[in-house]
């Protein structure tokens, strides 16, 4: 299991972006967070949020319907605050309607639900634009940016969405790019999902084998299933790079993150430079 990972049980996809090298600095340990839903966290692991990580901020991407059906917990000194770039109905505005009311069905399983997206064509490798380019997403990630350049030093932050990875895997780009991170590097903490959720994603794989799906049907069961696919986060940044001319550009611009916002989360989350001691 990769070092970035973060000891919350009960708590999937639990990991920090702390240690990776940007430029001769390095990101500090424990303040920057990002998980799953914390629906299901043990006490040992919401003590330990407040207690070793000092978490002062809990910043839930999740959509309404989620949150309301698990908010998230309390924790002692820590602010809940719900973000959501999209709500549902915003990704089936463009769906047809009898797929909706099929989606609609509280009786959906998982694999019939799976169904309902797939023939919507709601799983794409154009997924992230939604959160990224449509108002209530700038929105989501404008008050992020803020959250983090009001956070005090010592204290930390955690961000989530019900995976941890797409809702949460776009903030953590966002911010790494923020940061000054170089695109492998944010590919490589995109990608670390896999890993996490290994045994998740072999569970699924051994059910598919039977069926004989197509690539682009399994891939897309294996996407919501709690994978992710280089395509998908690739094509975000690209999109980005193509409206903006740079993921910087769109920071400023969209965000209001400009470079002397950048300088001052560099300055509160990256520690001095390697060696300079």
């Amino acid at each position: 299991m990769s070092g970035q990972g973060v000891v919350l049980p009960g708590v999937a996809n639990a990991r920090e972006l702390g240690g990776y090298r940007i430029a001769g600095r390095r990101i500090k340990s424990g303040v920057l967070i990002r998980a799953a839903s914390l629906g299901n966290a043990a006490p040992e692991a919401l003590e330990a949020l407040q207690k070793q990580y000092k978490v002062s901020a809990l910043v839930d991407f999740r959509t309404s319907m989620e949150h309301n059906a698990m908010p998230d917990p309390v924790i002692p000194e820590a602010e809940n605050i719900h973000l959501p770039p999209f709500e549902m109905e915003d990704m089936l505005s463009d769906v047809d309607p009898a797929l909706v009311e099929r989606f609609c069905d509280p009786n959906l399983d998982r694999m019939s639900f799976f169904e309902v997206i797939y023939d919507g064509g709601i799983i794409n490798d154009s997924f992230y634009e939604h959160f990224l380019l449509t108002a209530s997403g700038k929105r989501a990630w404008q008050t992020f940016f803020k959250v983090l350049l009001a956070i005090e030093d010592g204290r930390a932050v955690l961000w989530h969405c019900t995976d941890g990875k797409d809702r949460t895997g776009c903030a953590a780009m966002l911010l790494l790019f923020a940061l000054g991170a170089d695109r492998d590097t944010v590919m490589r903490d995109y990608l670390l999902t896999n890993e996490f959720n290994a045994d998740k994603l072999q569970a699924v794989r051994q059910k598919l084998a039977p069926l004989n799906w197509i690539k682009d049907k399994a891939d897309g069961l294996l996407f919501i299933s709690g994978g992710v696919f280089e395509i998908y986060m690739a094509k975000a940044i690209d999109t980005l790079i193509e409206e903006y001319g740079s993921v910087e550009a769109y920071l400023n611009e969209e965000l209001g993150v400009g470079s002397a916002e950048r300088e001052a989360l560099r300055g509160k989350f990256l520690s001095e430079i390697i060696g300079s001691k």
